[in-house]
């Protein structure tokens, strides 16, 4: 685990905003418990301010009709980075929803899969994140956009926005 906090706080050098390493711990165990995370061997790669990159394995097991990764797998590693990216900016212990999601492919992916996901706005309910899907030769094969409704403040998870 400290060398992943290491790799998380040196980041890729791009202008991204580093979180704390106590808030990237927090994320991290916060993750480890969802039980997703563990079935498709789900990794944090980099968490940045308002930004997620994660890494998921291929397993034939998973594989769609057209023996590629699946495309409802997709949407669900998407749908992941993004609520980590979230948590970013409002900590992991916000409760929050996925109210909508929408995916298009744009090449099969035959390999394992990286999503980066980036808040666009952290509204005071509603948070759209854009996700975007690559293979492990840096193609992009597919682009995704989440919406989130946060149903506590995020600076206070104990009291209830709605």
């Amino acid at each position: 685990m400290r060398r992943l906090l290491k790799s998380l706080v040196h980041g890729e050098g791009d202008k991204k905003r580093m979180i704390s390493s106590d808030l990237q711990r927090a994320i991290l165990a916060r993750t480890e418990k969802i039980p997703i995370v563990k079935t498709l061997q789900l990794k944090v790669v980099s968490l940045c301010e308002g930004s997620c990159e994660v890494v998921v394995p291929r397993r034939l097991k998973y594989d769609g009709v057209f023996k590629s990764f699946h495309g409802g797998l997709l949407m669900t590693i998407a749908d992941s980075a993004a609520c980590f990216a979230i948590f970013t900016k409002t900590g992991p212990d916000v409760q929050l929803t996925t109210t909508d999601m929408n995916i298009r492919f744009l090449a099969p992916c035959l390999s394992d899969v990286t999503a980066k996901a980036k808040v666009i706005k952290l509204g005071r309910t509603m948070v759209p994140v854009s996700v975007d899907l690559f293979d492990s030769a840096d193609r992009h094969v597919a682009v995704a956009q989440v919406n989130y409704m946060l149903l506590s403040n995020p600076s206070s998870s104990a009291h209830p926005i709605l």
